[in-house]
């Protein structure tokens, strides 16, 4: 046997020696993480368009027997073309709408109709909106001049607002891109996500883990975008029945409210009360009024329908994973949250139901033998 001291000397060694191995990783891991973090978001959303696609990109691969490459191409430009059409109309007639309205200023043509005698008796807010809409009937020009101070500031957020969202824009526009590239090597990647998998959680959980992640992946994107699709088909059809001024920004306001998860009762509402006050309540005004209260609420049907299909965990956990993800992460945690909630609870449950050997059991199984 070697002295104490020989012994001691090389334990501290061998510490040593894994404690500048394991300084060294963590070195490496973060230079990668510097190096990487800049394309970070980038590469989250091209994963989620790429894992969305994937089985789109399989079926029209079998139909059209063309290279996984070709596909892919096809999927992309069909996507940025689809993108690209409702934007440059939507940019059309927002720069009409404003060219119109900075004509009527300059004629003095802008006109604001007299609000209906009725909205002065509305509880609480009636009389003071009374007023200012009577103001703004009567003397427009001098209101406006009284708002201009408050509505500078408003001015330079809102456009702090669409620059981000035109950043935003091009991320998503690269993301597609790169999506494209991941789907024409979706085979590859798929086994590399199951070996990763297996790797961390060991070869009989990895398979199930890799399974999840898609298919809650795949499930929050169907199960959002499809519901807030949905969601702006029923209430934009509604608005333009009624005729409802700006019927298509409306429309798209809600498409979007609805993708990050806000109630759409916050475009549906002021809406019931605008037709009301310029309407009053007719036969027409009250069906109006409740189509778009129920179609404002359709998601609290839809999503269990549709968010928790194909994953193999409660909807619940879906839906308080994404909610959960949007809070912290923005429209990003939309996703990663109910990934992140699904394979913990998948874990857990798995750890749940691995009960160790009690003594009792160990006796019975000792005498069976």
């Amino acid at each position: 046997m070697l002295p104490s001291s020989v012994s001691e000397r090389i334990l501290s060694r061998g510490l040593m020696d894994v404690l500048i191995r394991a300084g060294l990783v963590a070195i490496l891991a973060i230079s990668c993480y510097q190096v990487f973090h800049p394309f970070l978001n980038l590469m989250l959303w091209a994963l989620i368009l790429g894992v969305t696609f994937y089985p789109l990109h399989c079926r029209l691969r079998e139909r059209l027997g063309l290279r996984d490459g070709h596909v892919a191409t096809l999927i992309v430009v069909v996507s940025l073309a689809l993108l690209m059409v409702p934007i440059y109309l939507l940019a059309s007639s927002m720069a009409e709408s404003v060219q119109a309205a900075i004509e009527l200023v300059k004629e003095g043509d802008l006109r604001v109709p007299a609000p209906n005698e009725s909205v002065a008796s509305w509880p609480l807010i009636g009389q003071s909106l009374y007023s200012f809409w009577q103001q703004a009937s009567s003397d427009l020009t001098s209101l406006i001049k009284e708002l201009l101070p408050h509505l500078r500031g408003f001015g330079l957020g809102m456009l702090g607002k669409l620059a981000g969202v035109g950043a935003g824009f091009l991320l998503f526009i690269g993301a597609l891109i790169v999506g494209g590239i991941f789907m024409a090597y979706g085979e590859n990647g798929h086994r590399s996500a199951i070996q990763i998998a297996a790797r961390i959680s060991g070869p009989d959980r990895g398979p199930q883990i890799a399974q999840l992640c898609t298919a809650t992946i795949r499930a929050v994107a169907q199960g959002v975008v499809g519901i807030a699709f949905i969601q702006m088909l029923l209430v934009g059809l509604g608005f333009v029945l009624m005729g409802i001024p700006g019927a298509g920004l409306l429309a798209l306001l809600v498409l979007l409210l609805g993708i990050m998860q806000l109630p759409v009762l916050l475009i549906t509402i002021p809406v019931i009360i605008f037709v009301f006050a310029t309407e009053g309540a007719t036969a027409g005004t009250i069906i109006f009024a409740i189509y778009s209260f129920v179609a404002g609420m359709s998601d609290n049907i839809l999503k269990p329908l549709l968010l928790g299909r194909g994953v193999n965990v409660p909807m619940p956990v879906v839906l308080i994973g994404a909610l959960g993800g949007m809070v912290t992460g923005g429209i990003i945690g939309l996703f990663i949250g109910p990934v992140v909630l699904a394979v913990g609870y998948m874990l857990f449950w798995h750890w749940v139901a691995d009960q160790p050997q009690t003594l009792e059991d160990a006796e019975e199984e000792g005498r069976a033998t």
